[in-house]
């Protein structure tokens, strides 16, 4: 995960994670990217034994670090947010080999490198609004000219950074073209604008394919077009929908097929816009809500699969 010394318990969903696995008595051990190596074909580790507790004063204690082979763990939760760049690539090389050796790693580090959060919706064309990947500025702009408002973002980012609203009267949007693209040498995706933002971008959360059956809308603060909470969007609970249902029945498969144990759908309205794998949140803001607990159900789900093996 990325330095726990710097996250807001209060919502953060890797917290959530670890105090549901402590609950059960597993122990738990702390790692971050820079941890990670290999020697020959065996995948190593930096390793820090970690107690935590639900205090905004003082949530955790680490160990001393020691060195150990990676599959001597049973399971690995790989919750690095992005930038999904080389080194974190390169972080899935090695955790990969230690699927291999039979510790479970969550998310599979192969679907980890082959599901870009903002592409794979493409892969459900019957549950996304009109949507364009390209870096070409005659396509861009055709697209959008033919429906209008439209979002453009990058296929990399993460809390709503980078995204623009553009319109084809806006003299803006060549510029901002010419920008998000890098001159054309970089792929953005082009969405319809849906106005249903404004009832919230809702967080749909999966486990192993079933979706917990409560969402967070994430509706943005004034003058914003983002939902992100990163962006000031403010949180409200909901009941999944029968279209949300309908979506997850879809996707759901699919993703439990790839050895995708935790996700979080993004749905604006009845169309799907996002597939969260590397680090979905929103799990502490839902439990608050509904007094539930999604992380036990997940680390439920995780021993049975494990002992199963």
């Amino acid at each position: 995960m990325d330095p726990i010394s710097g996250i807001n318990i209060k919502k953060d969903s890797s917290f959530a994670m670890l105090l549901a696995a402590q609950k059960r008595g597993w122990d738990i051990y702390y790692m971050e990217q820079k941890d990670l190596f290999i020697n020959n074909d065996m995948p190593m580790a930096n390793l820090q034994s970690l107690k935590v507790e639900d205090n905004t004063e003082h949530w955790f204690t680490l160990s001393d670090t020691k060195v150990q082979e990676l599959s001597s763990l049973d399971i690995i939760l790989m919750r690095k947010d992005p930038p999904f760049d080389l080194e974190y690539i390169y972080s899935t090389y090695i955790l990969e080999h230690a699927e291999r050796l039979g510790t479970i790693v969550v998310n599979s580090p192969a679907a980890l490198r082959n599901v870009n959060e903002k592409f794979f919706i493409t892969h459900f064309p019957e549950c996304i609004a009109p949507t364009q990947v390209s870096r070409n500025m005659d396509f861009l702009l055709n697209f959008i000219a033919k429906h209008g408002d439209t979002i453009i973002k990058p296929l990399d980012g993460m809390g709503g950074q980078g995204i623009f609203r553009v319109s084809a009267s806006d003299p803006n949007t060549k510029v901002i073209l010419e920008t998000i693209t890098k001159n054309e040498t970089s792929y953005v995706m082009a969405q319809k604008y849906l106005p249903e933002i404004s009832a919230g971008d809702k967080r749909i959360l999966l486990i192993n394919g079933e979706p917990v059956p409560y969402v967070l809308a994430r509706i943005p603060a004034e003058g914003e077009f983002r939902g992100n909470l990163a962006r000031g969007g403010r949180g409200k609970g909901l009941e999944l929908s029968k279209r949300d249902r309908w979506i997850c029945q879809q996707v759901g498969p699919k993703l439990r097929e790839m050895g995708l144990f935790f996700v979080g759908l993004d749905v604006i309205g009845d169309y799907l816009t996002e597939i969260n794998i590397t680090s979905p949140t929103c799990i502490r803001e839902l439990d608050s809500l509904y007094n539930i607990n999604i992380s036990e159900q997940l680390m439920g789900v995780l021993e049975k699969y494990k002992q199963e093996q």
